[in-house]
């Protein structure tokens, strides 16, 4: 830095004294203070630009040069070094910056002066040459070779690496700015006063390219994960819907990948919150080279391989999972995470249920020991849970497997909390108030955890949405019974499998789906059809207030000889006990 800063000050010093010796007209003077202050508001208003980290460009390059081929080597130092000199004097900018910043345009404009001055200046094409000339020595040769050598000095990054990437990140706005100053210069030579209409233009062009660009950041803020820098859940949401769209367009596959860092909560709580952002920075890092990476929040990522089959998706997965337990973060020390992976349109034809299956197969490599990638299959997630059910001799594991399908479907629907679980519970409760037998009721607590088992192949537009289902969606809805039966019923889960099926009959037959009225309709399944009523009525939905329990009650009884079983309402009724409790605090 020392020799770039002795010589420009050396180069300033001689440009003032030469340009003060020299007689210059009133005209002329004027003229080198318009371009000096250009020079300065440009200095001050940078364009910013794609790539470009040190606050962009700056339209100061068009003064320079126009100041050089209209005026003169000793001019052009003047303009050159003088403006970004006094707009970095006020922005306080750190006084050795200032300094070698300055000398550096004085340089580059000695380089480019004493160059043109042996062309002379007969010809249109010997103009165009002096600015080409000029322009060339000013940025491509001088100016970026000085930046790059203090860059690769203060950092360590190779030489000539830089020179490659700030000519690539810089060719083209500065080519037009050359023009831009061939534009002056040819104006000036025309009328001096025609060419400071230039001026505005090109000042105004900078203020509203800084707009746009603080508007597309602000944008891209929006879409960033603060910690990581990745996507977030908003921007990963929008990526896939519009790379589904792309897949089938073009007819080729997509593939999602979930990941999930294993046992994050137990870092969390053994180092600190820091060391766990230390540790999403960590497996962030990784994700990167992937693929497309997303942080939907808390420890759970996405990266989207857009051209990717199953295949060649899962190796991805599995090379995500090797490099993040290869690190070796201090105070942590080894991580592990888990990842799904899900294919368009082979498997997902739609982003919810993409998401949802890829979600599946991570959910299966968690319970398949974690540190480990998988791809879905429904013989390996849901499939598989439901044989737990079906062939499994420790009841414990088979309510396991049912409380993890449960979850699964409530974290689909609309519900809040664990509805399956309740209405599991409120069956058995009813179930021993009639007085089933012991083995019957717990099949009517199985059968009635897993009651909305269909609704894992029903769209999450139509569980979710918040007013009225059209008939379209209503009778995609009424699917369920039978998906869930179809599903268990291949399995040998009987009667289970019926009394799904079954659980949306009325008592007066206008139920579904095989309008069974009465009797016919199996006790478990009409005792299911009041448990899932009265949860559904006392539970908050995205489109409806809860009612009370007495409300509830009062409505079951209202629809009662209708739409549920009598008898099994007065049973409901009784377990509860809410009559008898409201008697009792009444006297």
């Amino acid at each position: 830095m020392v020799p770039v800063v002795v010589a420009g000050t050396a180069a300033v010093v001689a440009a003032c004294v030469s340009y003060a010796r020299a007689p210059h007209s009133a005209e002329d003077v004027v003229a080198l203070v318009g371009l000096f202050l250009g020079m300065v508001l440009a200095e001050r208003f940078p364009v910013p630009v794609e790539g470009v980290d040190a606050g962009g460009v700056t339209l100061g390059f068009v003064f320079a040069v126009a100041a050089i081929v209209l005026f003169g080597w000793q001019a052009g130092v003047i303009v050159a070094a003088g403006g970004p000199t006094v707009t970095h004097l006020v922005g306080h900018r750190p006084p050795l910056r200032v300094a070698y910043n300055g000398a550096m345009f004085a340089l580059s404009a000695l380089a480019g002066g004493l160059a043109v001055q042996q062309i002379p200046e007969h010809s249109v094409g010997s103009l165009i040459l002096r600015v080409a000339l000029c322009a060339f020595l000013y940025n491509w040769v001088v100016n970026l070779v000085l930046i790059s050598a203090v860059l690769a000095a203060s950092s360590g990054k190779p030489f000539f690496k830089l020179v490659w990437d700030n000519a690539n990140q810089t060719t083209a706005p500065f080519a037009l700015m050359a023009s831009a100053a061939l534009m002056l210069v040819v104006l000036w030579e025309r009328s001096p006063a025609l060419s400071m209409a230039l001026v505005g233009p090109l000042l105004a062009i900078a203020l509203y390219q800084r707009s746009t660009f603080a508007a597309l950041k602000a944008m891209r803020l929006a879409l960033t994960d603060p910690l990581t820098g990745l996507g977030n859940h908003r921007h990963f949401h929008e990526r896939l819907q519009r790379e589904i769209a792309l897949a089938e367009q073009e007819g080729r596959s997509l593939t999602l990948c979930l990941v999930d860092i294993d046992d994050f909560k137990q870092i969390n709580d053994r180092h600190g919150h820091p060391v766990g952002d230390r540790v999403l920075g960590q497996v962030a890092a990784r994700l990167r080279q992937g693929g497309e990476s997303f942080r939907l929040g808390g420890d759970e990522f996405a990266v989207l391989l857009p051209d990717t089959d199953a295949r060649n998706g899962v190796s991805v997965a599995r090379s995500i999972v090797e490099r993040v337990s290869a690190a070796d973060l201090e105070q942590v020390g080894p991580m592990t995470v888990s990842a799904g992976v899900a294919t368009y349109p082979i498997q997902g034809v739609g982003r919810d249920e993409l998401i949802r299956l890829a979600d599946s197969a991570l959910y299966w490599a968690k319970e398949d020991g974690k540190n480990r990638a998988r791809a879905y299959e429904p013989a390996l997630v849901e499939i598989k849970q439901l044989q737990q059910l079906a062939e499994g001799t420790d009841r414990a594991a088979r309510y396991r497997a049912a409380a993890s399908l449960a979850k699964a479907v409530d974290a689909r629907d609309a519900y809040t909390g664990s509805h399956s679980d309740r209405v599991g519970e409120l069956a058995a409760r009813i179930a021993r108030r009639l007085g089933v037998e012991e083995a019957q009721i717990e099949l009517t607590r199985l059968a009635a955890s897993l009651h909305d088992l269909g609704k894992l192949a029903i769209p999450e537009e139509i569980l979710r949405k918040p007013g009225t289902l059209n008939e379209t969606e209503r009778l995609v809805l009424q699917r369920h019974p039978q998906i869930g039966h179809r599903m268990l019923e291949s399995l040998g889960v009987e009667p289970v499998a019926d009394w799904v099926l079954h659980h949306h009959e009325r008592w007066d037959g206008d139920g579904y789906p095989d309008r069974l009225r009465g009797d016919e309709i199996p006790l478990g399944a009409r005792i299911i059809f009041v448990a899932d009523a009265y949860d559904a009525m006392t539970s908050e939905r995205v489109y409806r207030e809860s009612l009370s329990p007495d409300e509830a009650l009062d409505e079951l009884e209202r629809c009662s000889g209708s739409q549920f079983d009598p008898a099994i309402v007065d049973a409901f009724s009784e377990e509860l006990g809410v009559r008898t409790r409201a008697v009792e605090l009444a006297s």
